[in-house]
């Protein structure tokens, strides 16, 4: 598959770093970068010769979330709800363990994306929000993974008041594992890559297993239920309000 919105770069015989690279768009999840993303890790379950992964990105930004340009397209409404669940499906539940290296905004599906890792270490200039239901819209998918990693009040303020939070509150609440200098971020995460290989790689996998197999319920049939809510809340007329007074730079009114 030739990649446009990606790039990989083998970092010996078992790591692979994985680089967002949609900078001039804060690197938003577009139809074709959540396709290339999910299709790169698919084809890593299958290679048993890789072992980690490093997710990380070009630009100021992480992810800032869904391309809001696709999200008020009603046309692309269930496509990129798919794609979403895909996505967070190959990553949360790929048998390699995932590093994400976060440098900068880590927004709503973006923030998505680090919860679905293994491991978080973000720089001092990292930041974290769900403004979700600021545009109408609901972090439905992202909350099966969020209330997997952090406890249920946090995940309550992060998604109900929707405020974004600094890296040293993410670290505090349990989101992201380490903070570091920007310079050192991508030094810290191959260490810790390379850490990961010092122990057996079977054992590695098969403790993963278990802690997917340790889950209170079903992170497939969770995700089921939060795409329906997803996609109800991309088709209304709060969403359409919402992200319009996102583009016109003003605040919504929520009584239309």
């Amino acid at each position: 598959m030739a990649y446009e919105y990606i790039t990989t770069q083998s970092l010996g015989s078992s790591i692979i770093m994985v680089t967002l690279n949609r900078p001039d768009k804060r690197n938003a999840l577009n139809v074709a970068l959540m396709e290339e993303l999910s299709f790169t890790f698919e084809e890593l379950y299958k290679d048993p010769s890789q072992r980690v992964v490093i997710l990380n990105a070009q630009g100021p930004a992480f992810c800032t979330g869904m391309d809001l340009n696709e999200t008020a397209d009603p046309s692309l409404t269930e496509k990129s709800a798919m794609f979403v669940a895909r996505l967070f499906r190959a990553i949360y539940l790929s048998p390699l363990v995932t590093i994400a290296a976060v440098q900068g905004d880590a927004l709503a599906g973006g923030a998505g994306l680090v919860a679905a890792c293994d491991i978080a270490i973000a720089s001092k200039e990292a930041c974290f929000g769900f403004p979700e239901t600021r545009r109408g819209l609901v972090a439905a998918q992202v909350a099966t993974l969020l209330r997997r990693q952090i406890s249920m009040r946090d995940v309550r303020e992060l998604l109900l008041v929707g405020e974004s939070i600094d890296s040293q509150k993410a670290l505090t609440i349990g989101l992201i594992n380490r903070v570091v200098e920007k310079e050192q971020l991508l030094i810290e995460a191959t260490k810790m890559a390379n850490d990961v290989l010092k122990g057996a790689p079977t054992a590695t996998r098969e403790t993963k297993h278990l802690l997917h197999s340790l889950d209170s319920s079903s992170f497939y049939d969770e995700l089921k239920i939060a795409l329906s809510f997803h996609e109800n809340a991309r088709n209304s007329d709060e969403a359409k309000e919402g992200v319009a007074a996102f583009f016109e730079k003003r605040k919504p009114n929520w009584d239309v």
